[in-house]
């Protein structure tokens, strides 16, 4: 299974007519991570026929309103729909001061169990893991705390060739190591090379969370190589002088942010509703990266 990306919400502060604020969805070998949760975040579930239940990881990047309003709604949701268990929930310590209040007046007893868990705000950190995948918060340059998220596929063992288990009488005992990276010795005194007797596992992949940020050249390295990066573009370089005062970025800032971090692809998006077409942050990003495309609401990115 691919990585797929839903985008749910694309805008900043102010939602317009189509563009809703911000939330995305990515499905990830046996997960779905919900990546903040904007007003609107479930007409965008239902529309794009997302299973409510499917999601029990949620990221919350800072506490601007835009980017975690919807989430009591979503909870409210989940509890009338009966979901049990734990819903896991990444953000600043505060959320739960913040929301605890309206959790405690949902009607009836709450079958759904948020456990929150708080964000490191001055250092990369791992905050989820299982035995394929691995999300990683790190801080970014904003008005609050805020930060990004890293998930990354963990790398795979090589295949090895059965035909060559039957050639060289590999016993079962060898079968790991030669997966691993090993070379055989065979009974007869023959080195056989690795590569010889596997196939390449497939690369890791990998996605990065980056809003909302002011451009800012540490996380380059954080998210080194990435496949595909979503990075915030609040603003166009005429309203560069307002991007800087807000610790935003403008498309320009965000294809820089790609050549440095060494990025496949860019994705942008968190536009300012000053603007009702995106076509010239997509132009003024691809003058500096040509492999960028704009966040569209309800499209699906797989990689």
């Amino acid at each position: 299974m691919s990585f797929e990306l839903t985008i749910l919400g694309s805008n900043s502060a102010l939602p317009t007519s189509n563009r809703y604020p911000t939330a995305q969805v990515l499905r990830v070998p046996g997960r779905c991570f919900l990546i903040d949760c904007g007003e609107g975040t479930q007409i965008q579930l239902r529309r794009n026929k997302i299973n409510f239940s499917s999601i029990q990881h949620i990221f919350i990047s800072h506490l601007h309103g835009d980017h975690y309003y919807g989430l009591i709604g979503l909870i409210s949701t989940l509890n009338l729909m009966g979901k049990k268990g734990d819903l896991h929930i990444y953000a600043h310590s505060e959320l739960k001061n913040l929301i605890q209040p309206q959790l405690d007046y949902i009607r009836g007893e709450m079958t759904v169990r948020p456990v929150f868990h708080p964000l490191n705000f001055k250092k990369p950190q791992t905050i989820f893991e299982t035995k394929t995948v691995e999300v990683i918060s790190f801080p970014v340059k904003h008005s609050v705390p805020t930060c990004g998220f890293l998930f990354r596929e963990k790398p795979k063992s090589a295949n090895i060739r059965k035909e060559k288990i039957k050639e060289y009488n590999i016993p079962i005992a060898n079968i790991r190591e030669i997966k691993n990276g090993a070379d055989f010795l065979t009974s007869d005194e023959r080195l056989i090379p690795n590569d010889e007797l596997t196939i390449p596992a497939p690369k890791p992949r990998s996605y990065a969370f980056c809003t909302d940020t002011a451009f800012y050249p540490p996380l380059a390295e954080i998210i080194r190589g990435v496949d595909v990066l979503y990075h915030e573009s609040t603003f166009l370089e005429e309203l560069k002088e307002l991007a800087t005062k807000t610790l935003h970025s403008t498309a320009k800032d965000a294809a820089e942010m790609a050549i440095l971090s060494g990025a496949k692809k860019l994705l942008i998006g968190h536009f300012s509703a000053r603007f009702k077409k995106t076509d010239r942050f997509l132009e003024e990003a691809k003058q500096v990266f040509e492999n960028t495309e704009v966040a569209e609401e309800g499209r699906k990115y797989s990689f």
